[in-house]
């Protein structure tokens, strides 16, 4: 899954026998990918966007794992454009029910932070070692930017492109006050998550740092994601099925 068609470019190709499939509003294609049953589908922007393309997935495809590719703003200490994010759990830093609930829990879920699993992350984040690796030569000579580094850890999502610093620090502040510390914000993390948890499927995330959630963030966005982000992406998600 990816939020949109330059974070996934690339991917269809590595496809064999593709199947178009049109439901829910979107297009799934359908095929193999190394031996592998693999649905690749573009979720939209946004968390309810997002809900309703993984319960689709889930439903009408009968999938048993989700992964979400995709970029991010950079909010975490050390956590520089061109950087990579392996989420370890997702919070919604836009969900407050205060005062029925304490802030950021999800209600009737007893939870703030929905965790990724184990298991299908530990080889995600293994996928973009390996996978940084093999193309880190060419894009960093090319595009001129630092040595990538990887991290691991908690996502926030919200239905807000963060664009200030001001904004990001607010955002951030908020969260580490009540014992939350993210890496990066994006906008549909959290909403695949609860649907995965849901239904008992498990799911990982990697997100690519566009930016650093400040006035930056909306410069040559859509450049970087077609130069950086899906070549990462491809890469990761290449090594990725291979671990399998």
């Amino acid at each position: 899954m990816s939020a949109l068609l330059d974070e996934q470019r690339g991917l269809l190709e590595q496809l064999s026998h593709p199947q178009r499939v049109q439901r829910a509003g979107r297009t799934f294609w359908c095929g193999q990918w190394c031996g592998h049953e693999v649905v690749l589908v573009l979720t939209k922007i946004g968390k309810v966007a997002a809900a309703t393309t993984t319960t689709a997935l889930i439903e009408a495809f009968g999938v048993d794992r989700v992964v979400f590719t995709g970029v991010a703003g950079g909010v975490g200490a050390g956590v520089n454009v061109g950087d990579v994010v392996v989420a370890n759990a997702f919070i919604q830093h836009d969900m407050d029910s205060s005062p029925l609930f304490a802030r950021y829990e999800i209600p009737l879920y007893g939870c703030s932070t929905l965790a990724c699993d184990v298991t299908l992350s530990a080889i995600l984040l293994e996928a973009s070692r390996a996978g940084l690796i093999s193309e880190r030569g060419h894009f960093h000579r090319e595009k001129q930017l630092e040595t990538p580094n990887i991290h691991c850890g908690l996502i926030a999502s919200g239905d807000q492109f963060v664009a200030s610093a001001e904004v990001a620090a607010q955002l951030l502040s908020g969260l580490q006050t009540a014992g939350f510390s993210p890496l990066a914000v994006e906008m549909e993390g959290a909403a695949v998550a609860q649907v995965c948890h849901d239904y008992g499927v498990p799911f990982a995330a990697v997100r690519t740092i566009s930016d650093r959630a400040d006035a930056q963030a909306h410069v040559d966005f859509s450049a970087f994601v077609q130069q950086v982000a899906s070549p990462y992406a491809l890469a990761i998600v290449s090594q990725f099925v291979k671990l399998l």
